[in-house]
């Protein structure tokens, strides 16, 4: 459980900076066709503030915990509640410094998400790009996306993980977000990440 708990904690800590993939990914033949404009979507959104609730299952752990994230610039704040009893945890950072504060793990600081996250889980297979997924914008050249009727993305597979998007009525953004990686022993992570308030 308490592995559990830090991998979530580990989620919304990379999921806050942009990154890069740290291994080499193998695009699948799906059909899907490449993002060809890629100049609006390598640029991270500067400001927004999403409310919601996240579940991560692993094949070791499930649970879930509320969030609110806050991104303004280079600077972003996450406060988590209800993640399987650690109460109150705040996760701050600006490109060079990332800091994770909660009363079970105590201060935690790196410079960069992934150091961060290799310091409080041991993973070091970061979840990438999930700024610009809660946009519903893929995040490098190489992703695959699919698009509805209306042209909003649906599915984005990038850096190992397949992105299923879900919007309410004719919503521009998503309200929900489904990543999943697969394994290589034909297990799977998946994260529900679904947002209540924009």
């Amino acid at each position: 459980m308490q592995r559990f708990t830090k991998f979530c904690l580990g989620v919304f800590t990379t999921s806050s900076l942009f990154l890069t993939g740290c291994q080499h990914y193998q695009k699948p033949n799906t059909g899907l066709t490449p993002t060809v404009n890629t100049d609006d979507a390598t640029q991270p959104s500067t400001q927004f503030e999403l409310q919601g609730k996240i579940g991560v299952r692993t094949p070791q752990q499930s649970g879930s915990a509320f969030f609110t994230w806050l991104q303004q610039q280079d600077h972003f704040e996450i406060d988590l509640s209800g993640a399987l009893g650690i109460g109150k945890t705040h996760i701050e950072g600006t490109p060079g410094s990332v800091t994770l504060n909660s009363a079970k793990t105590g201060t935690i600081t790196a410079t960069t998400a992934e150091e961060l996250l290799e310091k409080a889980t041991g993973w070091q297979t970061p979840i990438t790009h999930l700024v610009q997924w809660v946009q519903a914008k893929p995040a490098t050249s190489d992703a695959q996306v699919q698009s509805d009727a209306e042209q909003r993305p649906i599915q984005i597979i990038e850096d190992d993980w397949n992105v299923s998007l879900s919007y309410k009525d004719d919503a521009k953004l998503p309200n929900k977000l489904v990543l999943q990686q697969n394994l290589e022993n034909g297990q799977q992570n998946r994260i529900t990440m679904v947002i209540q308030n924009r």
